[in-house]
């Protein structure tokens, strides 16, 4: 069994989102192998979350998701919110932060616990650095000083707004 986290970028548009999820699926496959036991671990935001959840599912695996905060979904854009409780049912697991409000520090906790329980770390990072605290290169350092396998999805023509 191989356990994988997402973090990534929010906000994308639909053909960035269509190369998104070829990436995502084909590294998935690269580190699952059909018939091997996948577990996908995510927060579930818009973007790229979402597009990882769902890929962990159409193979056949199991997600969990980490909650940040309470508040959480409230802050989501609205038209992520019916995907996200669609993906949230269909968790094996929940692991809710004990944070109220959906704040960076929140996220950066959030993706704290979540890195700590993964093997590797899928990070749909266009290499910049953060726009904000808890942000993806924020998960990836963090990944990276725990010595967790990183593979970073960006394919060529992918773009943020």
């Amino acid at each position: 069994m191989i356990r994988v986290a997402v973090s990534g970028h929010r906000g994308l548009a639909l053909d960035v989102a269509e190369l998104i999820a070829q990436g995502v699926e084909a590294e998935l496959e690269r580190l699952a192998p059909s018939g091997a036991e996948l577990v996908g671990l995510s927060c579930l935001a818009d973007g790229a979350d979402q597009i990882f959840a769902t890929a962990v599912l159409n193979r056949g695996g199991h997600i969990e998701v980490i909650v940040p905060a309470e508040k959480y979904r409230d802050g989501l854009p609205e038209d992520a919110k019916a995907q996200y409780d669609n993906l949230l049912s269909r968790a094996t697991a929940v692991h809710s932060r004990t944070h109220v409000e959906s704040t960076s520090e929140a996220h950066m906790d959030a993706s704290r616990f979540m890195v700590d329980s993964a093997d590797h770390l899928i990070a749909v990072w266009d290499g910049e650095p953060a726009r904000a605290y808890g942000g993806t290169a924020d998960v990836v350092q963090y990944a990276q000083d725990k010595r967790l396998p990183v593979s970073v999805v960006w394919p060529v023509g992918a773009r943020r707004d």
